[in-house]
């Protein structure tokens, strides 16, 4: 850590403790510090001196508190060094603004109050990023060498979604990640831990609407032995799993308002109980949930607490739709024909132009895991190496339509699975891939509606 050790550091803070506090952490891990309580002299400071790393504060005027200052200031410094690499300094409610500002060419951001170890790391990376831009390096190089294949598209709506995922990442902020069923948000959950500092510690998933209320503790909390009839042994809760990583709570929109309750006390105190026991257990994870239910007009209808949004959503990703994506149908279907031809042993397809035309058509109501269905489907039926229109099938309307209709015979019997698969499909496209409005229309729970989805393959 050679560059570490010889590099030059410029605090600019007004609050006296904060200038104190880290020029003390720092002293000895770089060769210099430099602290400024006024801004103003900034532009003095950087003709000077050179620095290879400036930590500001987003707020110098207690009565503005709007973050405003430090992207006016962050503006000045890079007018004078194109170069220089600038981690901010902010509150915990300002952190949207925080991400909004790396667009502005801040290198990251660390959060109030800060952990040690995180803002040591952060200062680690953003000096090694500096000595890669020096030796020739660029973001698109160091790209090539570590490429997140999980996220595909080149559509300026799924490129916002990578940016912020680059950003965010790094940092400890809860994410909230918003989105349509089949949009991808368990992939952009991994993505934001794969490329998080928690990377080599858990990534735990929990699917929160497959939990009863009655599961819900045991699931999450655990519980000991003899805590109720089936407690055979003691079991670790998915906090307790998670701990050090990253905990996933997927379907977060559907929990009930006393799941909510349990939930936020635990995120406020960072501490969960074991069913049968008294003794709570500390737990540091890095929160990320998801959900396609409209948050926030279950909030303002009082069915979601309103200050567990907030804990749950510092930074929010909103995740486009297939159909919004455009551009991108092509090169999906053809990354799903790679991966399908190769793993039922066949040479990757081509697509005819037709068949390309009527993908691009389709409204996708079930987003990119139709698509990935649609094309395994395609793989496994088609009589060719090229796809054709008719190896694509979306619902049974569609499906009739094409058919001649001297192929159609009346009496002939259909399975019963074939009409509760076609049945669903046109219910769930009717919905728009809402799983629970499609569920309710169906007459089944979320879970039974799962459970189907997964047998007939949709």
């Amino acid at each position: 850590m050679s560059s570490v050790k010889n590099a030059r550091v410029l605090i600019v803070d007004d609050e006296t403790d904060v200038l104190f506090a880290l020029k003390m952490l720092l002293k000895t891990e770089v060769k210099e510090v430099v602290t400024e309580k006024n801004p103003d002299l900034l532009p003095g400071l950087l003709e000077r001196q050179k620095f290879d790393v400036i930590f500001l504060d987003m707020n110098f005027k207690s009565a503005l508190n709007t973050g405003n200052e430090g992207l006016f200031w962050l503006r000045q410094i890079l007018e004078k060094d194109k170069d220089a690499s600038v981690i901010l300094i902010t509150a915990y409610g300002d952190v949207e603004l925080a991400v909004k500002s790396l667009k502005e060419g801040a290198a990251d951001f660390i959060v109030k109050p800060w952990r040690n170890e995180k803002l040591l790391e952060t200062l680690h990376q953003t000096l090694e990023k500096r000595q890669q831009k020096t030796k020739g390096s660029t973001a698109t190089t160091s790209a090539k060498k570590n490429p997140h294949t999980t996220i595909l598209g080149e559509s300026e709506a799924i490129k916002e979604v990578l940016y912020k995922i680059e950003k965010i990442a790094p940092t400890e902020a809860n994410v909230l990640i918003l989105g349509e069923n089949g949009t991808g948000k368990e992939l952009v959950a991994r993505a934001l831990h794969e490329k998080s500092f928690r990377a080599g510690k858990p990534f735990v998933s929990v699917d929160m609407g497959a939990l009863t209320d009655s599961l819900f503790e045991s699931e999450l909390f655990g519980y000991k032995k003899g805590a109720f009839t089936d407690a055979r042994e003691d079991r670790p809760g998915r906090f307790e799993a998670a701990s050090g990583g990253t905990l996933f709570l997927d379907e977060i929109g559907n929990i009930s308002p006393a799941m909510q309750a349990k939930l936020l006390t635990v995120l406020q105190n960072r501490q969960v109980t074991p069913l049968g026991s008294n003794t709570p257990i500390p737990v540091d994870i890095r929160l990320v949930s998801a959900t396609n239910e409209p948050i926030y007009e279950l909030a303002a209808r009082s069915q979601f607490r309103k200050d567990l949004i907030y804990r749950i959503n510092t930074v929010e990703i909103t995740l486009p739709p297939l159909r919004q994506r455009h551009g991108d149908v092509e090169l999906l279907a053809r990354h799903f024909a790679s991966i399908y031809a190769q793993k039922n042993h066949k040479a990757t397809p081509d697509f005819a132009p037709e068949t390309l035309q009527k993908l691009k058509q389709h409204s996708w109501p079930g987003n990119v895991r139709e698509l990935q269905h649609a094309v395994e489907r395609a793989i496994i039926l088609a009589e060719g190496n090229v796809l054709q229109p008719q190896d694509f099938s979306f619902s049974a309307m569609e499906v009739a339509s094409a058919a001649p209709a001297a192929s159609y015979v009346p009496d002939t019997p259909v399975p019963l699975s074939e009409i509760e698969r076609e049945t669903i499909i046109r219910v769930l496209e009717k919905n728009k891939g809402n799983i629970s409005r499609t569920a309710k229309e169906l007459g089944l729970t979320r879970t039974a509606l799962y459970r189907r989805l997964n047998k007939h393959d949709i």
